[in-house]
């Protein structure tokens, strides 16, 4: 189930356009891997990296949106955490399932879908508070 990001899913504001670009890769990188059965280890890593990378993700979004005073920070902040919940209860799922490609592609669906949805739903708000602000 890979994605692409399309311009659709563009927030308006190219620091967290890029970093959603590299999401995006990096979580096709993943299905792709478990696809191709590559080693346990590689797809681990691959898992480590979209957890590491969605935290620093968010962490920087979050300042970003607490820099330009965005109202909807909290709601944004809970997002976030329940997302990354989520993807940690899935790279236990993995582990226990002793490296189930089932798993990879429940990742893979959680975080197009997840995204996606958060994207269109929630943070292209963030562009649309910057361009109002922007025109006053």
């Amino acid at each position: 189930m890979a994605i692409e990001w399309t311009s659709d899913l563009s927030v308006g504001v190219e620091r967290i356009d890029n970093q959603h670009k590299i999401w995006f890769q990096k979580a096709n990188e993943l299905f792709e891997a478990g696809k191709a059965q590559k080693a346990k280890e590689y797809i681990n890593q691959m898992i480590d990296f979209l957890d590491e990378y969605t935290k620093f993700h968010f962490r920087d979004e979050e300042a970003y949106m607490e820099q330009i005073g965005y109202p909807e920070l909290e709601a944004q902040r809970k997002a976030h955490a329940g997302f990354v919940e989520e993807l940690a209860k899935l790279k236990e799922e993995y582990n226990k399932s002793g490296g189930n490609i089932l798993v990879i592609i429940k990742a893979n669906k959680l975080v197009v879908d997840w995204l996606t949805n958060h994207i269109r739903k929630m943070d292209k708000k963030i562009g649309e508070y910057v361009r109002s602000r922007d025109n006053k």
